[in-house]
């Protein structure tokens, strides 16, 4: 019998990556070790792999910005991808290679060679587990190794099922002083936040999804229309008598702070927020709005309505359990800044604005 899934043991693995040590993924008979490239250095990557033999793991997404794989095998662009390893392909070319903006500044050598993935499923799991841990997904990996920790171990630490209620305590807020904020906490330290603004009236809350952004929630970023939304959304729900901001710490669009800091960098090179988060090797849009709904079910609210634009919303929290009975467009004017971005998220993510 296999053993129990344990998010301490993704954790770890999470810590682990974030220090620079290698790390250990295993399934049944096979494993697959790895070294982060990003928290890595050259030293680290000769004790991990003394005779040089260890592959470079990219995602598709990446491997496709580089022509490193053809466009079948970057439909999925946080897939992996193989690269054989080559005399020439050290640790300082392997960082420009994860690395988006060195591109322009590093003349790539080559060739390189895609090669089978080893351990598809592991690999694939790899780069998750570089995403949660906010990293670039890159890794020197070698096969076998003991398991520090199994694909279900991953799973488990980001599932929403395991989150709760860690505290919560009145907190008036200027545009709603009868207000209330609780905060979840899940097995991997992870913390997200709800403000009930004024009481139930038996009719369905308006709720809002605010996804974390440090840039526009706190410094006033005019590059997205995150902040007016979040204050926006504030202001309706003490129109409305009551509501549900729900924030999501699922910071660019669950890539992590400083991620989304290097697609803000690759956007002033005129790539939109969509080919940006692709260049850095992950998916359009990697947020679980499963969060959400579980967030709605501990307060004891599974009947809303949504104030958005996204229909991805809508449709998750919906098959989560959720009954939707109405959705509220959100939208607010535009600046020079973010346009574009409004316009991205349009005709390329599906919002309806």
């Amino acid at each position: 019998m296999s053993a129990a899934p344990d998010p301490r043991a993704a954790a770890r693995a999470v810590d682990s990556l974030r220090r620079g040590w290698p790390v250990t993924i295993g399934s049944g008979d096979a494993a697959l070790s790895a070294y982060a490239v990003e928290t890595g250095d050259a030293g680290g990557l000769q004790a991990f792999d003394p005779d040089g033999g260890a592959s470079l793991l990219l995602s598709a997404g990446r491997a496709a910005t580089l022509k490193l794989t053809n466009q079948a095998a970057a439909a999925t662009p946080d897939g992996p991808v193989q690269i054989a390893r080559a005399l020439w392909l050290d640790f300082d070319l392997a960082t420009a290679l994860a690395n988006p903006r060195l591109d322009l500044q590093t003349p790539l050598k080559g060739p390189f060679r895609a090669e089978p993935v080893t351990e598809p499923d592991l690999a694939a799991t790899l780069l998750q587990l570089a995403r949660v841990a906010g990293l670039l997904p890159a890794f020197f990996v070698l096969p076998g190794g003991k398991p520090d920790f199994t694909p279900d171990d991953l799973t488990a630490l980001e599932a929403p099922a395991n989150l709760r209620i860690a505290a919560r305590a009145r907190l008036p807020v200027s545009a709603a002083e009868d207000s209330e904020i609780i905060a979840f906490r899940g097995p991997g330290g992870d913390e997200h936040v709800a403000l009930i603004i004024g009481q139930p009236d038996g009719n369905p809350p308006l709720v809002r999804l605010h996804s974390e952004c440090l840039t526009g929630d706190v410094l006033g970023s005019l590059k997205c229309d995150c902040g007016p939304q979040l204050h926006a959304a504030i202001h309706a729900m003490s129109d409305a008598g009551w509501g549900i901001l729900l924030y999501l710490r699922q910071e660019g669009r669950g890539i992590g702070l400083i991620n989304k800091l290097r697609a803000y960098s690759l956007q002033d090179q005129g790539f939109d927020t969509v080919d940006a988060n692709t260049r850095l090797g992950f998916a359009i849009d990697a947020r679980d709005f499963g969060i959400a709904a579980r967030m709605l079910e501990l307060i004891g609210q599974r009947r809303i309505r949504l104030l958005t634009n996204n229909p991805a919303k809508v449709d998750t929290l919906r098959a989560q359990g959720v009954d939707v009975v109405e959705r509220i467009a959100h939208q607010l004017p535009p600046n020079p800044y973010n346009e574009r971005y409004l316009a991205t998220k349009r005709d390329r993510t599906g919002h309806q604005l």
